[in-house]
């Protein structure tokens, strides 16, 4: 029988640095949706937008630090998110991305 809390053995390469084994999909809805929507192909976005609810997926958006601003401003415009209130796009965190990462 399978776990219902459990995250499909496709999705496991996106999560490489995590055990996988033990992610539970509603315990770390944020963190998996972080990472798919980061970092995941199309079929694991599906998966996510199937499993996941749009107010849980946009909340993800809106509040997570960690998403590229490659896809920070795509998922923005998919989702109708303004700019303003995705944090990762914020003034404070953008100055931090640079100092740490000038390139």
């Amino acid at each position: 029988m399978k776990n219902p809390n459990k995250l499909p053995e496709k999705l496991k390469p996106l999560f490489w640095d995590t055990d996988f084994e033990t992610l539970d999909l509603h315990k770390k809805s944020h963190y998996i949706i972080n990472r798919i929507f980061d970092k995941g192909t199309i079929d694991a976005i599906k998966w996510a937008r199937k499993t996941y609810h749009e107010d849980v997926i946009r909340f993800s958006l809106m509040k997570l630090r960690d998403f590229s601003l490659k896809s920070a401003t795509f998922w923005a415009t998919i989702y109708d998110i303004p700019f303003n209130q995705m944090t990762c796009l914020q003034e404070p965190y953008l100055k931090t991305r640079q100092q740490l990462w000038p390139h």
